[in-house]
Parts: structure tokens; C-alpha cells; sequence
């Protein structure tokens, strides 16, 4: 018990510094990831970082599998494994991976239809994009999130018009 404490420690401490101090995050990271090799959290946070910082996408890809293999039930891990799939253009890999975390009890259901949009987005699949968009918004929680999916309608509009 006192290592998952000491684990937990180190995760948070690189949850904290990421991404604005990478070099702790990543000093941090490592050390949660020495007491757990197979803590899900620590998994995603090193998967994040290859995708979002380093740009090493098969990198993340790993981490990110790790991760589910870990704990499918880690929630976090499925909207940062989606942009990454979506990023290698691994779409049926990702559209799999979309539908899946819908099926989750407690996943963020606006998030992941997002993803799901941004999928059919890259596609060219642009009313199935706008669909998925539109049903986004029922699960918007604040002023904000509406005002950008609003936006992001508008943006999958214009590009639709513009490939008629």
C-alpha cells in the first residue's frame, strides 16, 4: 500500500508540471512509473507526452495500449488514444476505439462524439461529422463548451461548402 502512496505522489507531481515543466513532469513521471509499470494513469500522462510534446505518435501509440491493457476502464485514456490514432491515420482503428468508449459507463459522451466527429471530418463525411457535433451539444455543461461546438459546426459548414 505504501507504494501505490508513493506512486501516486509521483504521478500527481507529474500531473502537475505537465506541460509547463517538462523536464520534472517527465523526472516525475518516471519515478511513478518505477514503483507501477502498469498504473494507467502514469501510462496515459507518458502516452501524451510522446503524442503531444515529443510528436513521436507509434511512441504514444504504445503507451496509450499499455495503458488499456492496464485498466480498460481508465477513462482518461480514450479521447488522448483517439487523437492519436486520428493523428496516424489509423481511422478504423479509431472509429473502433470511438464507438467503444461510448459504450463506457461514466465516459465523457460530448468528448468522444467530438472525436467521432472529427473522424467523419477527415473523411469528408461532412453531415455524419455535424451529426455527430450536433449530439455533442446535448451533453454541453457550461456556456463555453456550447460556444465552441457551435463554432465548430460552423467551421465543418464551411469547409462542406467549400468541397461542393
Amino acid at each position: 500500500m505504501e507504494n501505490k502512496t508513493i506512486q501516486n505522489r509521483y504521478y500527481f507531481q507529474a500531473l502537475d508540471n505537465y506541460p509547463y515543466n517538462l523536464e520534472e513532469a517527465v523526472t516525475a513521471l518516471n519515478y511513478a512509473l518505477a514503483y507501477d509499470a502498469n498504473d494507467a494513469d502514469s501510462l496515459c500522462l507518458m502516452g501524451r507526452l510522446h503524442h503531444e510534446v515529443l510528436r513521436d505518435y507509434r511512441a504514444a501509440r504504445r503507451y496509450f495500449e499499455e495503458a488499456l491493457a492496464a485498466d480498460v476502464y481508465t477513462l482518461s485514456v480514450y479521447p488522448y488514444f483517439a487523437d492519436c490514432l486520428l493523428a496516424l491515420e489509423e481511422m478504423e482503428h479509431a472509429k473502433k476505439l470511438i464507438d467503444f468508449a461510448l459504450t463506457l459507463k461514466g465516459m465523457d459522451k460530448g468528448v468522444m462524439l467530438q472525436k467521432k466527429a472529427t473522424y467523419y471530418e477527415r473523411l469528408r463525411k461532412w453531415n455524419k461529422a455535424l451529426d455527430n457535433i450536433r449530439q455533442a451539444a446535448h451533453y454541453a455543461s457550461c456556456t463555453q463548451e456550447m460556444d465552441a461546438l457551435d463554432e465548430r459546426e460552423k467551421l465543418i459548414e464551411r469547409k462542406k461548402k467549400k468541397t461542393k
